[in-house]
């Protein structure tokens, strides 16, 4: 009886003729390709000017639209998209694969073909595709799911199942449940990348935490300079003591960064030095400077004040021999004369490094940040004056920051010769060395915290390799993918309480993540529905 009073209230539609035509698998196959709106706008300026044959074939827009046309289109748009996602993903990876076998591996090994299927990229493609289409589609179903348990007529299901209603008719239950499509980063292999991707969810979601707290008044009492700067000194002195004694679970781009801006430190071959006669690498420099530690740091002897010494290095340390036999003579510390041989002031060895490194470094960062400033050419255009005083001050920030923190942490090393006594903290020095570098974070605390969070997704990865290396801790199949999904959820949960406290980059991709416009086109369409269907049966 009652599904004859809703088939009289909601009959049917009587079948398109265009529908009735079309194969349905066609049919079907063109709702999850090709929008309505994607299809007029290829009609209007491509297929309006192919040949002939293909125009009598190609259907106008209006009868595409009554041929794709099946109530509410967010199942199919979501299909649609993690299609795209799939397509374009794969085709970026293709293209970097080709770039960096062709060009950029030049004169290194080929790697082993393998199967498409099988192939990281293809993958990857397929894990972040999925990760979008699971997590629409479980936001939608949570979703309204919870809306019908609000219902009057799920009242007798909430009062037999009080505990269960409650979890589902939660607000937060949809953003809960939805991230439960992390879980499909797992079908990408265990490397690097699926734990970069999970630090860096598991960093910005704790971020987004931060600030919703903050905004809520939880650090309304805090001093003026607090910020996120706080966490370079623990990032950066994790990351030297890293670089110097466990180099392989140092991120190898944030290493050939710092040594390729410390020439008064690492000491290069000179040009006029015979080229069959051995020059220690930089690896090798540190190495001896790791080696140094472990001796307690043994003082210098000069082989110029002390020709006939049989032996002025240590056994372990012979390969700097090349640096350290024609150092000043002034030298004290074996340490300083392998860093700055030639001139035996520490002091003036600092200041040459800041007077050498500035110039290089704010050339860098102004080519970085004139890069990320092309979006912003209409108001470059328009205000050409401040734009680009932001842009020298940024410029000067970052580079006296960053001369700053990569000087003070070599230079520290010379300092704590003349400070401590040479069994005094003769590893955790590197430690202090670094944070004291990091603690030039200060200077651009208010515009640098995406440097500061990059330095400290490295040291969270560094410092998880140098756990798993010495036993610290041992680590859990998947663990990665929990944290992924983890992180997710908290994100997703930081977004549906308080959507100020996520940026407006990463709440543009959270509300595509959900898929919220086309969620809300949905609501709006039913509701309309609902009304003309009120309206006929008044």
């Amino acid at each position: 009886m009652a599904s004859q009073e809703s088939a009289a209230v909601y009959p049917s539609p009587p079948p398109s003729p265009e529908k009735g035509n079309i194969d349905p698998i066609l049919r079907n196959a063109l709702r999850y390709t090709i929008s309505q709106k994607e299809y007029e706008t290829l009609h209007r300026y491509l297929l309006t000017r192919s040949p002939p044959a293909i125009r009598k074939k190609a259907p106008p827009p209006e009868k595409y639209h009554r041929i794709v046309q099946k109530g509410k289109d967010y199942n199919a748009a979501a299909i649609r998209t993690s299609l795209r996602v799939f397509v374009i993903s794969q085709a970026g990876l293709k293209l970097w694969d080709l770039i960096s076998t062709r060009w950029l591996a030049k004169g290194k090994q080929a790697k082993s073909r393998i199967s498409f299927l099988k192939s990281p990229s293809f993958r990857l493609s397929l894990s972040l595709s999925t990760i979008l289409l699971l997590h629409r589609l479980l936001y939608r179903f949570l979703s309204r799911l919870r809306s019908n348990l609000l219902t009057k007529d799920a009242a007798p299901f909430r009062r037999r199942n009080p505990r269960t209603s409650r979890c589902l008719t939660s607000r937060l239950a949809p953003a809960i449940g939805a991230s439960l499509a992390g879980f499909a980063l797992g079908v990408y292999p265990a490397d690097q990348l699926r734990i970069t991707m999970a630090i860096y969810i598991a960093t910005r979601s704790l971020e987004f935490l931060y600030n919703a707290l903050n905004s809520d008044g939880w650090f309304k009492d805090k001093p003026s300079w607090w910020g996120s700067w706080m966490l370079m000194p623990l990032a950066t002195g994790q990351l030297l003591h890293a670089f110097v004694f466990d180099r392989d679970c140092f991120p190898r781009a944030y290493g050939d960064f710092i040594l390729n801006h410390t020439p008064n430190y690492v000491q290069r071959r000179p040009a006029s030095y015979p080229p069959n006669l051995p020059w220690p690498s930089t690896n090798t420099i540190v190495d001896s400077l790791a080696e140094m530690s472990r001796l307690s740091w043994p003082p210098f002897i000069s082989p110029i004040l002390f020709p006939t010494a049989p032996q002025t290095l240590p056994a372990t340390l012979t390969r700097l021999s090349p640096i350290t036999s024609p150092a000043h003579p002034s030298h004290t510390a074996l340490s300083c004369a392998t860093l700055h041989p030639s001139d035996p002031s520490c002091t003036r060895t600092f200041a040459n490094y800041l007077l050498t490194a500035f110039p290089a470094l704010a050339k860098f960062f102004t080519l970085i940040y004139a890069l990320f400033s092309l979006p912003r050419y209409k108001k470059i255009y328009a205000d050409p004056s401040s734009e680009l005083n932001l842009l020298a001050r940024k410029v000067l920030k970052t580079t006296t920051f960053m001369t700053g923190a990569i000087g003070t942490s070599w230079g520290s090393i010379c300092l704590f010769q003349y400070l401590f006594p040479r069994t005094f903290l003769p590893h955790a020095r590197w430690f202090v060395g670094g944070a004291m570098g990091g603690m030039w974070a200060f200077v651009d605390r208010k515009g640098g915290r995406g440097q500061v969070m990059y330095s400290v997704r490295m040291s969270v990865d560094s410092l998880w390799k140098v756990g798993k290396k010495r036993g610290w801790w041992r680590g859990v199949q998947g663990g990665d993918v929990a944290v992924f999904v983890m992180s997710l959820a908290l994100m997703n949960v930081v977004y549906e309480r308080r959507k100020g406290a996520v940026d407006k980059g990463a709440g543009k991709g959270l509300a595509w993540l959900r898929g919220e416009e086309l969620f809300a086109k949905g609501e709006e369409e039913g509701q309309e529905g609902k009304e003309e269907k009120a309206g006929k049966s008044d």
